[in-house]
């Protein structure tokens, strides 16, 4: 890992090691405008499913079903990641990203129609349609996250990027708890929540249509975006199953898993022991804190002043603290609700030691996931390397969501 570390840490500079010229870019073509895209993609899709997740049970009384829903979801999301790089062979990082935002709505219109009229086989139909979309959307997504920014920008343009799926659930937070302010009981949140989801999230498959080709992507330092698959779909199935069974990348599956196992915890915690107007607003703070706290880190791993072994380490080893004293927190909480059964609101006793942990659970979520892409980018050594990779990354999180 060092070696190729070492190789993307200049990688923004000529063999004599003096940066290149500026140049003119077309705002449109730049890696900002394309970062917004696929922002506006993440909010539109993953970002709006993580908002309604973030309600407690879709926003549902019952965490069950949609717990059902998602582990489905989840299992077909590992098979169409593994599947991605095949299908980019013929129809391109743009096609897939815009493939990969279809399955969505269907999915969110399951919920509402559970949610007003109790109808329950949809939630699972539309939870396997946004599976087989939503694994082509995140290897896509964190492939184009990955490539298209300069290597000296790049921690703060993920972030940037990670920035928009909160913005899907502070806003899907913000909504709900305007709906549902009067709400300090346990129960379902109002329908009418639903179908502005499901506006919004169809839209993302016609923003997805704006992302450039890497090909058009223009930087200002002038290098090209690299990022093609060319074998044969089976020759990528296969290169893409050794690429798993690389030294490298089998040392950070139980990172990758112990980081994104917390989501079905903390949102099925938030389900249990909350009122519908503290769901929401839980939905909405954690958004915000995961914002700030990913933008700090990218900001950290940015600075290039610094040893890139010091940066990596001192983040690896903040995470893993906070993450593991927060795990401690949920466990002692759980421990006492299981016998006592609370639903807590805003104005109860205890609602602050109950509810600031799923504040940060979310916020370390964040973390891990904007780390997640560093070490990404460290292992990688081919344009092709990081399409598989990243399909890798995401199909690892989706396996280590279906444990729960």
């Amino acid at each position: 890992m060092t070696d190729v570390a070492e190789v993307n840490e200049t990688a923004s500079k000529t063999p004599l090691g003096v940066k290149n010229k500026s140049r003119a870019v077309k705002w449109y073509r730049s890696v900002f405008y394309n970062a917004t895209i696929l922002g506006l993609c993440s909010f539109a899709a993953p970002g709006l499913w993580g908002a309604m997740n973030s309600l407690g049970a879709g926003g549902g009384q019952s965490p069950y079903l949609v717990n059902t829903g998602n582990a489905l979801t989840f299992c077909l999301m590992v098979i169409s990641c593994w599947l991605t790089s095949g299908i980019i062979r013929y129809i391109g990082i743009k096609g897939a990203l815009f493939i990969g935002t279809i399955g969505y709505a269907p999915y969110s219109a399951g919920l509402y129609l559970n949610n007003r009229y109790g109808v329950e086989w949809l939630v699972i139909v539309g939870a396997a349609f946004c599976g087989i979309s939503a694994g082509v959307f995140w290897a896509a997504e964190a492939a184009i996250a990955i490539a298209y920014p300069e290597p000296h920008n790049r921690g703060r343009m993920v972030a940037y990027w990670l920035t928009w799926t909160r913005i899907g659930q502070i806003l899907g937070g913000a909504i709900n708890l305007g709906l549902n302010a009067d709400r300090n009981q346990a129960g379902k949140v109002s329908y009418t929540v639903y179908i502005v989801f499901i506006a919004l999230q169809a839209s993302g498959t016609l923003v997805a249509l704006l992302i450039n080709r890497p090909d058009q992507v223009q930087r200002p330092n002038g290098t090209p975006v690299q990022l093609a698959i060319f074998d044969n779909p089976w020759q990528e199935i296969k290169s893409t199953t050794k690429a798993f069974l690389t030294k490298k990348f089998l040392f950070i599956v139980l990172w990758i898993g112990q980081g994104v196992y917390s989501e079905a915890v903390f949102f099925t915690y938030n389900a249990l022991w909350f009122s519908v107007r503290a769901r929401a607003l839980g939905s909405f703070l954690s958004g915000i804190v995961a914002v700030i706290c990913g933008n700090l880190l990218g900001l950290w791993l940015d600075q290039h002043h610094i040893p890139l072994k010091k940066r990596s380490r001192s983040a690896f080893a903040v995470i893993m603290a906070l993450q593991g004293a927060w795990w401690l927190w949920l466990a002692i909480n759980v421990t006492e609700f299981r016998r006592t059964q609370p639903i807590f609101d805003w104005g109860d006793p205890g609602f602050g030691r109950a509810f600031g942990v799923f504040v940060f659970l979310v916020s370390g979520f964040q973390l891990n996931y904007n780390f997640s892409y560093f070490i990404i980018d460290q292992i990688s050594s081919s344009p092709q390397e990081t399409i598989r990779l990243a399909a890798l990354l995401r199909g690892t999180e989706s396996a280590s969501r279906n444990e729960v």
